[in-house]
């Protein structure tokens, strides 16, 4: 299991985010403030094991810092990522 920096970073207003999952497995991939307030959920569903890349558009938000999590039933991992407009 793997969660990478987010691509680019500092970005406006799209980002890549890329993870590696070691099974097939329910995952979750949610956005949050510096508060800790879920922005929102880009991803969850059942995925299969290996790499996946999801995009982020945050258009929508504000300029600031934001936190991305990866989460499954056994992995939890949590970055942060800068948003510049």
């Amino acid at each position: 299991y793997s969660l990478e920096q987010n691509f680019p970073n500092p970005f406006n207003p799209i980002t890549i985010i890329r993870f590696t999952l070691g099974n097939n497995e329910s995952a979750s991939l949610t956005i949050f403030d510096v508060l800790g307030k879920k922005i929102t959920t880009i991803l969850n569903e059942e995925l299969s094991a290996g790499s996946h890349n999801v995009i982020w558009n945050a258009s929508g938000s504000p300029s600031g810092v934001y936190f991305y999590r990866l989460q499954t039933k056994n992995f939890s991992e949590t970055k942060k990522l800068i948003l510049t407009k």
